[in-house]
Parts: C-alpha cells; structure tokens; sequence
C-alpha cells in the first residue's frame, strides 16, 4: 500500500501525465522558476510550523530529517515578512553558526532567490534581510554574550551539544522580550542532557519528532541503506537515525544524573552556582580547582592508542588531582584518523600544556611501540605503559563508583567523552557512540593512575 502523500511536490510527482498537464496550465510559465523556493510546496506536513499558542518549537528528530532546512524556513518566511524583526541565530560555537545555520546547504542564504537573499556581515556577525530584518549569531559557549539584546524570534540549533547548556538557554529565553508573540525554533538530534530533559517537561512547548526515514525523498539510497546496516538495530540507531529521546542504558556504569551531580562548570568553580547550574548531591570540596595547573597535586593525561591508523580515536584525556584527594577531569583532548606520530604530537602537546606529571597508555595493542611512538614525540616526557587483563567495562566500574562517592568531578562538560562513559554496562558491554570507547578508556586509565595506583597497574573489582 502506497503511503499518502507528505508535501504538494510528492502530490504532483504522483499525477499522471495529463493531470500533470492541467496543474502546468494553473501555473504561468513566468512563475514556475519560483516554485524552487516555495516552501509551502516541498515541504512535509511535519515540517511545518505547528498551530496553536506556543513560544518554542521544539524540533527533536534524527539525523537528516530536514531540522535544518525547516528551522531556517521560518525564519525566512518571518524576515521576509517583518522588516522590523530582530533576530538571534544561536549555535554551539560561531563556526558552526556559520557553517551550518547561515553558509549550509540548508542554511539561510541557500534557501532565498537572489533579490530576497540576506547580506551576510561576518565582520558584524549579523544576516540583514532586504525587509530590513536583522539577526544577530551567537555562540552558546559564550552565554554572556546574550545579555543585552532583545529579539522577536531566535532559532537554536542542536541544543543537545551546547557545552553550557541549560546557562545559554536561560540567557537567550531572557532576550525573547520584543514584540506581542516572542518565539524561538529549537532544533536538535536527541540525546539525554539536562536542557533537553527540561524542554520535553516545560509548558508551552510544541514538540516535532521524526526519524530519518520521513525524509527519504532527499537523501542517497546508499547513505540510507549504509545506516540502518551499521546502526539500524543498535541503540545508537534509535536515537540519531528515529530521534527517539533515550535514557540511561539499563545496567550503565555512568548515568546522565550522576554525571551531573559530578560537575563543575570553570565560571562557577569561584563565583558559585549561576542560573540553570546543577549543584553536586555531595558537598562540594571548600575551593574546587579550577582549570591551571598550579592547584593540583598531580596531573595525569589518559592514553588509549587506536589499533591502527584512520580508525578508532586516540583517547587522550587530562585528569588532575586536587589537594583535596579528589579527581578532576579537566580536558578531553582525543584525536581522530591520525597517524601514529600525529596522534603522539596531540599527546605530548597536551602534557605539555597541563605540565603533566605523567602519561599512562595502553599498551595492548603495539606494545613497546606505542611507548617509543610517544618517546619519540617528546623526548622529555614520562610514560608509563599499561596492559588491559580486563575487558573495557570491568577496569571502568572501580573508577565509576569514585563518582558515586563523591571523589571524582568533571571541570566542564565533555559531551562525546560523557556519551561513552554512560555507554559502559556493569557486567560488561558497551552501547555508546562508536565502535569502541576509547575516550572513556583513557579516562579510566588516568584515574586509576591517580586514584586506585596503590592497587596495581589496573583498577580491579574486590570480590565478598
């Protein structure tokens, strides 16, 4: 059975050729070329604006659903129609701001004919429609910036990956003041972070959710086939190819709340929790250590080295340890598709920047390789090679309950090293991004350095 039609253009693509024939004559040949920038025609019913009283359109959708294209459609259509709009364009950093929301395929000056196309001024940061309407871009790492100005209507893209989440959502919320019906567009791919969490339960929030496979039409049959053989049955399909929203995998090491409980952003580490801040269950420690060098004791940076080049990441990431006996995660410095000596250099640039007392690979795979491959990067550096007996998840669940007894923090956020942690199951197994974890492993490893070195080169699990 044939699925009903989605957009006008797939109603037309379905016409035979005579009532294709009568629906030309409707249209005068003069106004077909117009037809290539007519939203209303090419786009899905879910796609468009949701009806009803709503300050945010929540849009939470998988991977190539068209977020992008829709979200900037309404502002199009909004700037085209209002000269006196002010406008915020709000991504996780200016580059991507850029890249994506303003300069993409998808993006706001891609979208327009010629005569009704925004001036784009990077010098000012700011898109100026022919109407007159004016959006400014800014960057969710830096939530101060957004305290000041006043707007008609904001789009926020992929919320779920702003380091500041919850801090850049409250400053941008407090700017929606102008006009009588002050709205913003949110898009994102699903993934269970506090801002997300909060936008499903708020009121006045419309929400949009759909999978991949709604916007068929559009994307290459091979890319599609590609990933619903990798990821079609596997957690990670779920949510980035059907959008469905995920919480914590059942049996996981790492929760999302304790991670949270465990956090401590750099601007509030001396000023005190700030607006949207979690505040750690445990008391935190009398002066919790910043991001420098001088106020810990000890830095270690994690290695776990990729089996080969052009695969997996190269874990790196910065622990430190505070005079108050506790850990802190300060960095996550992981590279990818490097070569070894390249993935070496990333290595020794961030003891270097850390002053790192110490450098712990894994050395599985290549064994004194991977040490002379460091060695070789930096003279100077100390290293210390570790041999993984354990699987992934058995080394990680010693250094996991560090976090649930208050001993282990985060300074920041680090998404991708964060998905992998709550990726690891008790027991064994892992159901996080990517083949393997090899973020979360270098964090293992630099903690059980810190942490559990008494014990032996590896944390293990003590057995009653």
């Amino acid at each position: 059975m044939t699925a009903e039609p989605q957009s006008e253009a797939e109603r037309v693509a379905r016409l035979s050729d005579e009532e294709y024939a009568k629906w030309l004559k409707k249209i005068k040949p003069q106004n077909l070329w117009q037809i290539e920038y007519d939203w209303p025609f090419w786009a899905r019913t879910g796609q468009l604006p949701p009806p009803g009283d709503w300050r945010v359109w929540f849009v939470m959708a998988g991977r190539g659903f068209g977020k992008t294209r829709m979200a900037a459609e309404y502002v199009r259509a909004r700037a085209e129609g209002d000269g006196s709009l002010r406008i915020a364009l709000v991504a996780a950093t200016l580059h991507e701001a850029r890249s994506i929301m303003i300069e993409g395929e998808s993006g706001l000056l891609a979208i327009a004919p010629d005569e009704l196309r925004p001036t784009w001024e990077p010098s000012l940061k700011r898109l100026v429609w022919p109407t007159g309407a004016i959006a400014n871009v800014f960057a969710a790492s830096e939530p101060e910036a957004l305290r000041g100005p006043e707007h008609h209507l904001a789009w926020a893209d992929e919320v779920a990956k702003w380091e500041r989440g919850v801090d850049a959502w409250d400053n941008l919320m407090m700017t929606m003041r102008l006009g009588e019906e002050p709205r913003i567009v949110a898009t994102t791919t699903p993934r269970a972070v506090p801002l997300v969490r909060r936008l499903l339960k708020e009121k006045g929030i419309a929400i949009t959710r759909g999978a991949m496979e709604a916007n068929r039409a559009n994307l290459p049959e091979s890319f599609r086939t590609a990933m619903h053989d990798v990821y079609g049955s596997a957690r990670l399909g779920r949510q980035e190819l059907l959008g469905e929203f995920l919480e914590d995998a059942e049996d996981a090491l790492w929760t999302r709340d304790l991670i949270e409980r465990c956090r401590f952003l750099p601007s509030r580490l001396r000023e005190g929790p700030g607006v949207g801040q979690s505040t750690p269950d445990t008391d935190p420690p009398p002066t919790a250590p910043a991001s420098r060098r001088g106020e810990y004791t000890r830095i270690v940076i994690g290695v776990d080295p990729p089996a080969s080049t052009g695969g997996d990441d190269c874990g790196i990431v910065a622990v430190g340890k505070g005079a108050d006996g506790k850990a802190y995660v300060l960095a996550d410095h992981s590279v990818k598709g490097r070569s070894p000596e390249g993935w070496a250099r990333a290595v020794s640039a961030a003891a270097l920047a850390w002053g790192a007392d110490r450098v712990v690979a894994e050395a599985n795979n290549g064994g004194d390789m991977v040490v002379s491959t460091l060695r070789a990067a930096d003279v100077h550096m100390p290293v210390k090679k570790v041999h993984a007996a354990h699987g992934k998840a058995a080394r990680a669940e010693p250094v996991a309950a560090l976090y649930e007894a208050g001993k282990a923090y985060h300074v920041g956020a680090f998404p991708e090293l964060e998905d992998e942690l709550c990726g690891l199951i008790s027991g064994g197994g892992y159901e996080g991004p990517g083949r393997s974890p090899d973020r979360a492993d270098a964090l293992v490893w630099a903690m059980s350095e810190l942490m559990l070195g008494k014990r032996g080169h590896e944390p293990r699990v003590r057995v009653l």
